[in-house]
Order: C-alpha cells, then structure tokens, then sequence
C-alpha cells in the first residue's frame, strides 16, 4: 500500500491523481506517500513505462489534482471546521487551536502554504487549518496554485531527468525512502526547535 512503485504501476496515471488529491485535502490521505509517487511517476515517464503520457501534460494533471485537492481542504475547513470546535473541552478539539491556526497563517502567510507542500501529513492538514482560521480565500488560492506547481511539477520533473541517471534509476528504492526522510527532516527539527523552546520558557518561570 505504501510501495509507491507497486501503485503507480497498478493504478497508472489516474491512481497517481487521485492519491495527490486525496492527500492534498482530504483528512483520510495524510498516510499516503505523495512525494515517492511523484517521482516515481517521473521516472517512469523517463523510461516510457506505465505512463505513456508527455511530461508535461502529467505534471499539468498532478498540478491541477494537487490545487483542486487543497482547495476542496481549505472549503472543508471553512464551512464544516468551526463545527468541530463548538465544544472547547473536547478530548479532540479545542478552541486554542482555531487561534493557533490563525496565528501560524498570520505569521508565516504565503511560506507555511508553500513550503507545507513538501512536508508529509502537514500538506493535508494544512489547507484545512487555512480554512478553519478564516484565512481569505483569494490569498489561500493564489499560494495555494504556486505550491501546486512547485511540488506537484517539480518533484515529477525532479524523477523524470534524475530517473535518466543509472545509479538512480537501479537504486530507485533506496532513493525514494531517501525522499521520505528528507521531506520529514524539516518537521522533526521544527519540533525540537519547538520542544526546546518550552523547556527554555519554563525554565524561565
């Protein structure tokens, strides 16, 4: 299930689309391996296997599935979202983080949208906070379209010409687990950044 390989070889270029959108705003795809899909699409278009398509009508289809997934995210978000904070002592949700949500766009705007594209299970969640925090719509959809195309086509074309490279191309699977550690790295050193700066905040009280 998580062998992006063995799924895009089984679903083509249509199971290739419909794991970017669902992973892009649907809550249930977070656990989908985006990136490694990506590139393995790539690849194989580089080596004219399963997807037979031109390049650049593929990276065009992934753009689009990836900004419509997200747009579908941030409407969910905005109209269905505020219904899950209605009770604040929830055990799952909670009013801080409609706050929390808002004061991340407002901080880190057009940049959290963008660079959220290339982290795993934070692009899913993303567009939701967006809208849940009542981002506004025409910004959300401006970066929304620019991330988009920066991951959805470029980490295609990034398979598509590294593909081409022989040591690449024979260690595809050593490669691709590469890809999933360096698209985590950012968020594991968020973490620590954000773990050691509340120990440094309580050891200050």
């Amino acid at each position: 299930m998580f062998d992006a390989n063995h799924l895009v070889s089984t679903f083509g270029l249509i199971g290739v689309l419909l794991i970017v959108f669902a992973e892009s705003g649907l809550l249930i795809g977070f656990f989908l391996p985006g990136d490694s899909i990506l590139f393995t699409a790539g690849l194989l278009i580089s080596q004219h296997q399963v997807i037979h398509q031109p390049l650049w009508l593929v990276c065009l289809l992934i753009a689009a599935a990836s900004i419509v997934g997200n747009e579908v995210g941030y409407l969910f978000g905005r109209k269905a979202g505020p219904a899950l904070f209605r009770r604040p002592n929830s055990r799952l949700f909670k009013q801080e983080y409609v706050a929390k949500a808002h004061d991340f766009f407002e901080r880190h705007g057009a940049r959290a949208l963008v660079l959220a594209r290339f982290i795993p299970i934070v692009r899913t969640f993303t567009p939701i906070l967006a809208g849940v925090s009542g981002m506004a719509h025409r910004s959300f959809t401006l970066f929304n379209v620019a991330g988009g195309v920066l991951w959805g086509a470029g980490v295609t074309v990034a398979g598509y010409f590294l593909g081409q490279i022989g040591f690449i191309r024979d260690h595809v699977d050593v490669v691709l687990v590469l890809i999933v550690v360096l698209s985590v790295l950012p968020a594991v050193v968020e973490a620590l950044r954000s773990r050691r700066s509340s120990r440094a905040e309580r050891s200050a009280a």
